[in-house]
């Protein structure tokens, strides 16, 4: 496979994820955390990061407004809740 072809399908799998996480706002941050060690915000520093390595002006305000699909502070009031003492000890457990 060509550079660019692959390059192709990688840009389409992760407009996809992003696409998946949009819909699902019931999945929250922490349990994506617990299960899989990445979140939303994972996703937003790593959109950004790319971003500044390829010479592209962002924020992380911008990186975050389109991962969640809406403003970070919107999807946030709209969709996450508190994390519970059992979630909070089970991140602690996996944390690196």
């Amino acid at each position: 496979m060509d550079k660019n072809s692959k390059t192709e399908l990688e840009a389409a799998a992760f407009r996809h994820l992003i696409s998946h996480f949009q819909a699902r706002t019931d999945v929250q941050n922490i349990d994506m955390m617990i299960a899989a060690g990445f979140c939303r915000n994972c996703l937003a520093k790593w959109y950004l990061a790319a971003a500044e390595d390829n010479g592209v002006e962002m924020d992380y305000k911008q990186a975050t407004d389109y991962v969640y699909g809406m403003p970070y502070l919107e999807w946030k009031e709209k969709y996450q809740q508190e994390a519970t003492a059992e979630q909070l000890a089970a991140y602690e457990k996996t944390k690196p």
